[in-house]
């Protein structure tokens, strides 16, 4: 091993990190490197990166961070007037922790401020999470706090769908609506969608594109709104998921710690299953609103009165079975990475959710970028 042996590091991250490399195959003193998608995987990767000494980019699609750990801001009018704006939770509702790895990073992400931990079964809520058994995460006032507090202070664009990517002599390049929007890359991570990841690997690693394009991924119809209290008794804040009919997973969002209550109202999340969000995936979004309200209304037995309510498409929700395999993709030669849940691994114990598989992928991919430049210097 070379001058750059493992120098163990605790950042924010909560991984032990190599200290940073000066390889001679990087940009000298300044490795550069981009990550595409902000959802847990590509966030937890450029964090260990970045405190790792490389000079991190970030781009993203969405107009923020979180991917699938989704919270979304509801904008209404009230009934005396009033605008009035809601936070609904509408991706991964909540997530549990089976690795001891990833339970001290969420406990480090909690003393951060970041996440909560709570048991739904339990009357304490997140209080009585730390003695009960259903011990779940979310984030502390929504879903991406997390992600958000990994990126702070690294550089990011949003809104800005990569299309294009490429190498020259002076390393990776990137391009979104035709413009060039990083170049001089010595390393580039794509923590995408399988099917979004495909089309951009295709041309430097064909193999990993045919992969990442069979992979069957699951997609979810999801309706978020804010109705009056019902005149029954309704769900507490876990989700329910009922025996029958088109719903999943049934969500009261005010009954939750950490989100907004108000006397006289319900807000609620609604997911629909797989099978029904295959069979109506293009739908309207306003004919999804109506067939999933009329399903809540249905399955609780009483009228829902809604005071605005809207549907959000996940075509790309999550994968549809265990996955098999590594936990990520890293071509040293190329400086190209892949990590997210599609790669969680073959080796993982049962009961891993998507997101703690999310995380699992990105801390192997961060480690593999960094051992291989030890290797060189080796």
């Amino acid at each position: 091993m070379g001058q750059y042996a493992s120098k163990p590091m605790h950042g924010r991250g909560g991984l032990s990190k190599l200290q940073p490399m000066r390889c001679p195959e990087l940009t000298p003193m300044n490795p550069q490197a981009a990550v595409v998608g902000t959802g847990l995987a590509g966030a937890s990767c450029a964090r260990w990166l970045a405190d790792a000494g490389w000079q991190l980019q970030v781009f993203d699609k969405a107009r923020g961070p979180g991917g699938r750990l989704a919270t979304r801001r509801l904008a209404w009018t009230a009934p005396d007037g009033q605008a009035r704006t809601t936070r609904l939770d509408h991706g991964a509702p909540d997530f549990g922790a089976v690795d001891p790895a990833f339970q001290g990073a969420l406990t480090r992400a909690e003393a951060q401020g970041w996440c909560l931990t709570w048991n739904p079964d339990h009357p304490g809520g997140a209080a009585g999470a730390r003695a009960g058994t259903a011990r779940r995460w979310l984030g502390r006032s929504g879903m991406p706090d997390w992600c958000r507090g990994l990126l702070e202070g690294l550089p990011a664009r949003w809104s800005c769908a990569i299309d294009a990517l490429g190498r020259d002599g002076r390393g990776w390049w990137l391009e979104a609506a035709g413009q060039r929007v990083a170049e001089g890359l010595d390393a580039l991570v794509l923590a995408l969608p399988p099917a979004q990841a495909a089309p951009l690997l295709a041309p430097w690693r064909p193999d990993w594109a045919r992969v990442a394009a069979a992979v069957p991924m699951q997609p979810c119809w999801t309706v978020m709104g804010v109705s009056t209290e019902l005149a029954q008794e309704a769900p507490a804040g876990a989700p329910v998921r009922p025996d029958t009919g088109p719903l999943a997973r049934v969500l009261r969002q005010d009954a939750r710690p950490g989100r907004e209550r108000r006397p006289g109202e319900a807000h609620w999340v609604l997911q629909a299953t797989s099978a029904w969000s295959r069979q109506h995936l293009e739908d309207s979004p306003e004919a999804v609103l109506r067939a999933l309200q009329t399903a809540l209304a249905e399955w609780l037995g009483q009228p829902v009165f809604w005071r605005s309510a809207v549907a959000h498409r996940w075509r790309y929700a999550v994968p549809a079975q265990a996955p098999a395999g590594p936990s990520h993709w890293w071509d040293a030669g190329l400086g190209l990475g892949v990590c997210g849940d599609f790669l969680g691994g073959a080796a993982l114990p049962p009961g891993v959710e998507p997101v703690e598989r999310a995380w699992t992928s990105a801390r192997d991919l961060a480690l593999a970028v960094q051992t291989s430049a030890v290797e060189v210097l080796a």
